[in-house]
């Protein structure tokens, strides 16, 4: 006899009773009035964490995770027969409004395990990969990450040289290079994309779940100009893989890639993406009011421009958001959100670096002056992760208006 289903107040008030007993309330809900200079650490948002700190920190996500996962609370909107709770996608929203009020690790470095790869083996993974996989990726068993680019190939993804060869006994021996991998350093598995076949472009891809820890397997740091080092370049001397770890069939790849992507940029067009509200416009009117320039016209017009290019951008995901409730997987639409992100983070950038002047270029001490200048300097990151801007604009051209190829 299966069990009745709670109404959302119900839910809620076994999601208050779970947090209330393990965390603390957070100092500031969603609902106070954000106040310049509050939280002496909430600096740190904008800072990139060096990989140690990162690594210092996963512990804490793991234990939140697997604590979420033992409650009936890791998968809320997920299949049952893998774990999930299976509840409408109200609930999950409910939860997540819950969560707010309460001072939690996170799932911001669980982006791409949970927004990326995790849909991924859903919908193309085999039922022993699903009920392995799936349970390890939300309970935070196993971390994952993205090995899609190559040094020669980036945008033209079908253009990569890493290859895969299958032995006599099944297994296959993965050698090559990946680079601009978010996390490797902290992930336990990683999907990988790699040439099987001389088969004509997209006909010639193989995917892969491939153990991050496995002999051949290293993961290099790359330090950006932001002072952080989340990305990595990694290098695979011929890795052994089951082939039971294969993603859907030989020569597939191409579209197990395609539902990653779409995934990632759906992820990245997300209001939450850049994480810890620093896309708040309640955040920005505070910054103005704090350095004196509320009553400049010039700023009051580019805040005003800002703040619009917001709205439209969260109003645009929105809307994708009502699709995907009603069961819709992402399409090539979503490269408009991950373009609006992109976009919007260099119009921060612009408008930040405008009103703090020489604060944001010189450490005073100051609380959240000087910390901008690595959203500053990651701004145009975004422009390239996901898809460069370009790429995206032509499929947006090709696939979504229906314009032919530029010859």
């Amino acid at each position: 006899m299966s069990t009745p289903e709670p109404t959302v107040a119900e839910f809620v008030a076994e999601v208050e009773a779970y947090l209330g007993a393990h965390y603390p309330k957070a100092r500031r809900t969603s609902k106070q009035r954000f106040v310049w200079g509050e939280g002496s650490d909430e600096v740190r948002v904008f800072q990139e964490p060096d990989p140690e700190e990162e690594a210092e920190a996963m512990p804490a996500i793991r234990a939140w995770r697997a604590g979420l996962w033992e409650a009936g609370l890791g998968w809320i909107n997920g299949p049952t027969e893998y774990g999930g709770r299976g509840l409408p996608n109200s609930y999950q929203r409910a939860f997540e409004r819950a969560v707010r009020n309460y001072e939690v690790p996170g799932d911001s470095s669980l982006t791409i395990s949970l927004g990326m790869i995790a849909p991924t083996v859903l919908k193309h993974g085999s039922e022993e990969q699903k009920k392995h996989y799936l349970p390890a990726m939300y309970s935070a068993e196993q971390i994952s990450c993205q090995l899609f680019s190559e040094p020669g190939a980036g945008s033209d993804l079908a253009s990569l040289s890493t290859k895969a060869v299958q032995s006599e006994d099944g297994s296959w021996r993965i050698t090559g290079q990946k680079v601009w991998t978010s996390g490797a350093h902290l992930a336990d598995i990683g999907e990988i994309i790699c040439r099987t076949a001389d088969e004509p472009r997209h006909r010639n891809l193989t995917a892969f779940l491939v153990d991050m820890r496995a002999p051949g397997v290293e993961v290099r740091p790359l330090r950006q100009m932001t002072g952080g080092a989340s990305f990595n370049e990694v290098f695979l001397d011929d890795v052994v893989v089951p082939d039971s770890a294969r993603i859907g069939d030989v020569g597939d790849g191409w579209r197990v890639a395609l539902t990653t992507l779409a995934n990632e940029r759906n992820s990245m067009g997300d209001s939450a993406f850049g994480g810890a509200g620093i896309l708040s416009t309640d955040r920005l009117l505070e910054l103005t009011r704090h350095v004196g320039a509320a009553d400049d016209p010039v700023v009051r017009r580019a805040f005003g421009e800002l703040m619009m290019q917001l709205r439209v951008a969260r109003y645009t995901q929105q809307v994708m958001g009502a699709r995907a409730k009603a069961g819709d997987s992402p399409g090539p639409e979503v490269a408009l959100n991950k373009i609006a992100l992109s976009a919007n983070m260099g119009r921060l950038g612009e408008y930040v670096a405008e009103v703090l002047g020489a604060r944001v270029a010189a450490d005073t001490g100051e609380w959240g002056t000087y910390a901008w200048t690595s959203v500053i300097l990651g701004a145009p990151g975004y422009r390239l992760g996901g898809g460069t801007d370009e790429v995206l604009k032509n499929m947006i051209a090709q696939r979504v208006l229906g314009l032919p190829r530029a010859q």
